[in-house]
């Protein structure tokens, strides 16, 4: 387990350990439902990091004291475990490198319809208006000052650890899937779903 001052993380090795006999601490995947049934780490309970942070004083009444939170890569569980932690959470643990480690870390995955991660996404979108913008400046001038925002923003989103572009791409249907009621959340936590 690695432990950090301010934000107890836990690798993938020491989950597994964790969760072998089936009952270790709540697991919470923080990802959007569209990413979450792509594949997520068996056991786990989808609630996403914009429900949670609207409805964690709701929330904070049905978690456990002792909880995993699990992303893509690290960083909006982190983000997760702030929100948390301000509402009164004690014991939260971040899974370091997300998903993504505990896949490499050969943890089991439960799978279903492949979707393009959000990261991704962002390199498509991002890619593509600065590649058009710029081809397109040739012609129009000036119109490559959109790419400069879009690098500008990417810049700004490694130094910060968030992306506004993911978060708006967060939104859209593809990503969302069906809507995520609290009150189904709350149901499944409760293990009454």
């Amino acid at each position: 387990m690695t432990i950090h001052a301010d934000k107890p993380s836990l690798d993938p090795a020491a989950l597994r350990d964790l969760t072998r006999d089936g009952e270790g601490p709540r697991l919470l995947d923080v990802r959007t439902p569209g990413e979450f049934r792509t594949a997520h780490v068996p056991g786990s309970y989808n609630v996403p990091l914009d429900t949670l942070r609207e409805h964690r004083s709701e929330l904070l009444h049905h978690l456990d004291e002792d909880a995993i939170l699990i992303c893509r890569s690290g960083a909006r569980a982190a983000q997760a475990e702030q929100a948390l932690a301000e509402a009164g959470l004690p014991n939260l643990r971040v899974l370091d490198g997300g998903v993504t480690a505990w896949e490499a870390a050969s943890g089991p995955l439960t799978r279903g319809s492949q979707r393009w991660d959000l990261e991704r996404q962002v390199r498509l979108i991002a890619g593509t208006l600065v590649l058009v913008t710029g081809v397109a400046g040739l012609f129009l001038p000036g119109l490559h000052l959109i790419g400069t925002a879009v690098g500008a923003g990417l810049t700004v989103a490694a130094l910060t650890n968030t992306c506004a572009m993911g978060m708006l791409l967060a939104k859209l249907p593809y990503n969302r899937g069906p809507r995520t009621d609290l009150d189904i959340v709350i149901a499944a936590l409760r293990g009454t779903s």
